[in-house]
């Protein structure tokens, strides 16, 4: 077993390569932040999409199906009630107007989803979670000096 540098588990490292190993590791977890702002971002920009497709849909059934949908219901309202042809027009556009209402509905249940995305800010917070840790971190208080140190590891692992 080795660590990040090659170096044995156990081994005593320089501060060199303890700053080595600590710099590679930030610049790893950097990466690591910037592509899970990038995964949630995508997440949000396809809820938009989804939003602006539904929308669009809503406005696209409301305008070119009106003519077509009104004389069918029309007609076909007249035909099973008898009533004034005026009457059975305007209950055909009262339909048309609920469906493009249902799509509107959808369209805007998806835009508050794409809106309380808060992807790239929970990402912020986290890297300065991190920051404000690292900022904090003290080295641990030796005990002997350093060179004591060395000479108890050196017996140790005669």
């Amino acid at each position: 077993m080795s660590a990040p540098d090659g170096s044995p588990v156990g081994a005593e490292r320089s501060i060199g390569q303890l700053f080595a190993s600590a710099t590679t590791e930030m610049s790893a977890l950097v990466h690591d932040e910037i592509a899970l702002a990038k995964a949630q971002l995508k997440q949000d920009v396809k809820r938009g999409a989804v939003s602006g497709g539904a929308f669009s849909a809503a406005g696209a059934v409301l305008i070119f199906s009106l003519p077509m949908l009104n004389f069918a219901l029309a007609y076909g309202i007249r035909t099973w009630s008898h009533w004034n042809l005026a009457i059975c027009f305007v209950l055909s556009f009262a339909a048309n107007v609920l469906v493009a209402g249902g799509l509107a509905l959808i369209g805007l249940v998806f835009a508050k989803k794409a809106k309380k995305g808060k992807g790239p800010q929970k990402v912020a917070a986290s890297v300065k979670e991190t920051a404000g840790v690292l900022q904090n971190a003290k080295p641990h208080p030796r005990t002997a000096p350093v060179s004591d140190a060395v000479e108890v590891v050196a017996r140790s692992t005669s």
